[in-house]
């Protein structure tokens, strides 16, 4: 019996991606969250497989989460329309941590967690392209997630709501953001980042 724990952002996504999984009688599905840090918390329940959402929000950034989720395979499902932004820092982490786009079939998205279990390297070719096209991301996973923030029209102080941070915190944030990408507004960098494949 494969142990899977699933994070992922949206709840119905997280609830068929919970039921696909859960009808095969080699996989047990252990939880569903919605947050990095309780998905982190959740290696208490010993799963053999990770299935992650990159954009799971929570205290943890993916990249961070994929590297102290150790003893464990990842894999990585990653949206069509997100593929420019696939982290090499992921890719370099194979076979352990796999990258499968949403758009693969339910019978490939099973194949993969049983492959990523026996430590079998599953990395979606176009992923891996798309990821070596994007070069080096000079931002922060904190950054890249404040700046996402950002792209859904989010103040200061909601994304620090949002992220548990303080107003401040994401301003010093927001500055460090438009020097790393040498934007001179917000709007400049998250066009730059999604140029570039950073977010």
């Amino acid at each position: 019996m494969i142990r899977v724990v699933l994070g992922h952002r949206g709840t119905l996504v997280r609830g068929a991606l919970a039921a696909v999984l859960s009808r095969e009688s080699d996989l047990d599905v252990l939880a569903a969250l919605d947050r990095s840090d309780d998905v982190l918390a959740a290696v208490r329940l010993r799963p053999q497989v990770v299935v992650l959402d990159p954009q799971l929000p929570g205290k943890v950034g993916i990249e961070e989460l994929c590297r102290r989720l150790t003893g464990r395979g990842v894999l990585v499902l990653v949206d069509h329309e997100a593929i420019a932004a696939t982290s090499m820092a992921l890719v370099k982490q194979a076979p352990r941590v796999g990258l499968i786009a949403t758009d693969a079939t339910t019978d490939q998205l099973v194949e993969a967690v049983r492959d990523v279990a026996k430590g079998l390297p599953v990395v979606d070719v176009r992923l891996a392209v798309a990821a070596l096209r994007a070069g080096d991301n000079p931002l922060t996973d904190r950054e890249c997630e404040v700046l996402r923030q950002v792209t859904t029209g989010a103040t200061a102080q909601e994304i620090a709501r949002t992220l548990s941070l303080s107003a401040g915190t994401v301003r010093n944030y927001l500055s460090r953001i438009l020097t790393k990408t040498g934007a001179r507004s917000r709007i400049e960098a998250i066009r730059k980042a999604q140029d570039a494949g950073w977010i």
